[in-house]
């Protein structure tokens, strides 16, 4: 994969994202269309891009690298849980604001932006490592995200787990390990629902960014050192230690880039449902969206040159 190839799919992202911005401007999307139209994302355009990856036939990759891609990206999280306690000292937050940073380590955008973009810049066999990895944050962000968020208040929202999008993965999974064929018919259905992912994810991405208080955010300093350390250090050295045990490339090269991933969105959600002030998650949400196409430029241009 050449640099060139990356600028050029990071500059057709910046293009949507701009139409996005556009539009919130001239309010053709506001907040009620964001949000109906992020529901239709997230429920059904999201869910079958996943399955239309799998159903393409592009994939090459064997049982035995999903169950490699399982363990890797089980031990990904982990490590992210423990970090998500570190990096917050480090930034020297205060008690009462270090769970924001606690959340914003693990809870990074792998879904709405990273389904994406892997599929935009990766090699096909990369797109499995990134459904296992949407797996394992839904698992963990309604059993350990809303309990950090809580304090401990809030119980473990098992139910919420089995949202569209984690229920979609795992059957494309379960499609993958079997070898499923679905009917044509079906087959191309799920392939026009999940083309349209990549425009309205990136509209609205945009639209978000346009409404957020990004000046706001941009002279926050604690902010810029989160990135440095979350979407810079952290996706290199995550690669080099792959690469020193010997991790296939495509499986090292798709985990590095769901750790550049900035902020995600789950977080604020949670935190406005319960009245928690969310101008943290909101403003690091805007400027590490923002900062993440530069980043995710660099580090993938670089990184594809060890292959």
């Amino acid at each position: 994969m050449s640099t060139l190839i990356i600028l050029q799919q990071m500059a057709v992202i910046c293009i949507l994202v701009s139409i996005g911005i556009y539009l919130c401007k001239k309010g053709v999307v506001d907040n009620l269309s964001s949000k109906k139209i992020s529901a239709i994302v997230m429920d059904i355009c999201n869910p079958a891009l996943i399955m239309a990856s799998i159903l393409s036939g592009n994939i090459t990759a064997s049982r035995h690298d999903l169950l490699i891609s399982m363990l890797l990206s089980f031990a990904f999280y982990i490590f992210l849980v423990g970090l998500g306690f570190i990096i917050p000292r480090i930034l020297g937050v205060t008690a009462d604001k270090r769970r924001f940073y606690n959340l914003m380590t693990v809870y990074t955008n792998v879904g709405f932006i990273g389904i994406p973009v892997a599929r935009a810049i990766l090699p096909e066999n990369a797109i499995l490592n990134v459904i296992v990895c949407n797996v394992m944050y839904s698992l963990l962000f309604y059993t350990h995200g809303v309990t950090i968020l809580s304090g401990g208040k809030e119980k473990m929202n098992i139910k919420k787990v089995f949202s569209p999008g984690t229920v979609m993965a795992v059957l494309a999974l379960v499609v993958f390990w079997f070898d499923i064929n679905l009917p044509p018919v079906l087959a191309n259905s799920i392939s026009y629902i999940g083309n349209a992912t990549v425009f309205l994810s990136m509209t609205l991405l945009g639209a978000a960014i346009a409404r957020s208080d990004f000046k706001n955010g941009i002279k926050d300093l604690k902010i810029w050192i989160y990135i440095a350390v979350r979407m810079i250090a952290v996706p290199f050295m995550l690669f080099f230690v792959l690469r020193a045990l010997h991790v296939d490339f495509i499986t090292n090269l798709a985990l590095a880039l769901m750790a550049c991933m900035p902020v995600g969105n789950l977080p604020l959600i949670q935190a406005e449902k319960t009245g928690e002030d969310t101008s943290i998650l909101s403003s690091a949400i805007a400027v590490s969206t923002v900062v993440s196409i530069v980043t995710i430029t660099l580090a993938m241009s670089i990184l594809s040159a060890f292959a």
